[in-house]
């Protein structure tokens, strides 16, 4: 039986850069496939009871800048813990992401390397020109990428995602569904892990 994962994603979430590299060697490992879905999370959140960063709680963002530190350390990647750029506004980058997918383009490695850009690298990944960068260093058609990015119909396509996330009862980023089963966050790779080996 074939092994699909629904991927559901913010391209702001320091949490999805953390799970994003550990996913892509997962899935290869398993032979799974990974459907990309850059979603909305401002309308997940409203249905959800979710807040933006800047509204959660004071404690609540002291514990997330201690829980980044200490994730960083234990899988030894670059992190910067507060991007110059963070938060940018994410909908072009989905709709490249989602642009990718469409085509049949490497859209998971795409979007991890949208999240490392703002994540490790300091670069504005709400910036157009930026992005488009991004693109071609990832070996994709940047133009085909770009026109499609900016058509309706990749809009249309990130609303049908996040009806569909709100359908599924996903809440936060980044969300791995396999099997109708959730597993929210990059510290629940192990269990997908074991799932997909089940």
């Amino acid at each position: 039986m074939a092994k699909s994962i629904d991927y559901f994603i913010s391209l702001n979430s320091p949490w999805t850069y953390l799970g994003g590299d550990r996913l892509i060697a997962m899935a290869g490992r398993h032979g799974a496939t990974v459907t990309v879905k850059p979603i909305n999370f401002g309308d997940v959140f409203a249905v959800s009871g979710g807040l933006p960063l800047p509204k959660r709680a004071p404690q609540r963002q002291a514990y997330r800048m201690m829980e980044l530190k200490r994730w960083r350390k234990h899988l030894d990647i670059p992190l910067t813990l507060e991007p110059k750029f963070f938060p940018v506004d994410e909908t072009l980058a989905a709709h490249m992401v989602i642009a990718a997918r469409e085509r049949g383009d490497d859209a998971l490695g795409l979007s991890q390397a949208f999240l490392r850009a703002l994540w490790a690298e300091e670069r504005n990944t709400g910036d157009r020109d930026t992005l488009i960068d991004i693109v071609r260093a990832c070996g994709l058609d940047a133009d085909a990428i770009a026109a499609f990015a900016d058509s309706g119909d990749a809009e249309r396509l990130r609303q049908a995602d996040t009806q569909e996330a709100i359908d599924r009862q996903v809440f936060g980023a980044p969300s791995y569904v396999y099997r109708d089963e959730i597993f929210w966050g990059q510290d629940r790779v192990e269990f997908l892990d074991r799932a997909l080996a089940g």
